[in-house]
């Protein structure tokens, strides 16, 4: 039974310390539409479990799924989609903070056009730099060349070679995307009930992605609404699992590639071993740096 606008949906893992500004930062600013908060958290080990006890669980609409295995972004997701009561469902990382009526004015222009499924918003980085996540194309070969090699970076304003990421478009225009972020993303139920949940073969990288593919190709538009601005500090649960987190980093570079291309004998093994080869100087750079970050959630 449809209860409410919205269901906002926020997995955590290890995250305490961002939870409360997240939490607070809804109730806060989301008054115009009528929201439940389902807040999974999946095995964490730094105290969440005992932390939302004690600080959420008296909150207006809140419930709280307490999973005793870390299954992975898809199925913890998947896990409080099924028992959301909302038209809309968001999917919010727990190491964010919303800006003003954002999530209101995301419903907005989610729900006032029948042909949008998705939406999300403008997510900036701490220092208010834009992140490229939040609106992107997804990615030929052309795309992945241009990126690897600086480009896209050199040639930010130009359309050839800037396409996956967009950076030739301002940020405040509003454009219809192949994906938004996994950190802000807002989609209507009905779209849920036709192109199904997460997949979860996914464990934390490119569910999002799959998920907007799915969307347009049941005849939905993924729309980019810069209605409002959250702030999203990235990263913060795929850091407790450096190593596990690069490789399903590029795992779900080949699980997506497999599942939305046609089998060719000639060009899967290039794919494959260029995922391997990146992989490989992604699990080299950590060796080296280990504070550094390879792929974030979101």
């Amino acid at each position: 039974m449809i209860e409410y606008d919205l269901s906002i949906i926020i997995l955590n893992y290890n995250a305490k310390k961002f939870l409360s500004d997240c939490i607070n930062s809804i109730y806060k600013n989301t008054n115009e539409i009528k929201f439940e908060v389902i807040l999974v958290d999946n095995s964490s080990t730094d105290d969440s479990v005992n932390f939302i006890k004690e600080e959420f669980l008296n909150m207006e609409n809140f419930v709280f799924i307490e999973n005793k295995v870390n299954s992975g972004f898809a199925a913890g997701n998947n896990k409080a989609i099924k028992m959301s009561r909302g038209k809309a469902v968001l999917l919010l990382n727990p190491d964010t903070v919303i800006n003003g009526n954002v999530i209101g004015e995301t419903y907005k222009c989610l729900m006032g056009d029948k042909k949008v499924g998705v939406a999300g918003c403008k997510v900036l980085n701490p220092d208010g730099t834009l992140q490229l996540a939040c609106r992107r194309m997804i990615p030929t070969p052309k795309d992945a060349f241009y990126k690897i090699f600086g480009l896209s970076k050199i040639f930010k304003n130009n359309k050839k070679f800037s396409r996956y990421n967009l950076t030739y478009a301002s940020p405040d225009d509003f454009i219809d995307v192949d994906s938004v972020s996994g950190s802000y993303l807002m989609m209507k139920k009905e779209v849920i009930e036709k192109i199904g949940y997460l997949d979860e073969t996914f464990f934390m990288y490119g569910e999002e992605m799959d998920w907007c593919l799915r969307t347009r190709k049941a005849g939905y538009i993924v729309r980019y609404c810069p209605v409002g601005t959250i702030i999203h500090y990235k990263g913060e649960s795929s850091k407790q699992l450096s190593h596990k987190a690069t490789y399903e980093f590029y795992r779900a570079m080949w699980i997506f590639y497999k599942k939305n291309n046609k089998r060719n004998i000639f060009i899967d093994p290039i794919v494959w071993l260029g995922v391997k080869f990146l992989m490989g100087l992604a699990m080299a750079k950590l060796l080296i740096l280990p504070k550094k970050k390879v792929g974030s959630r979101g």
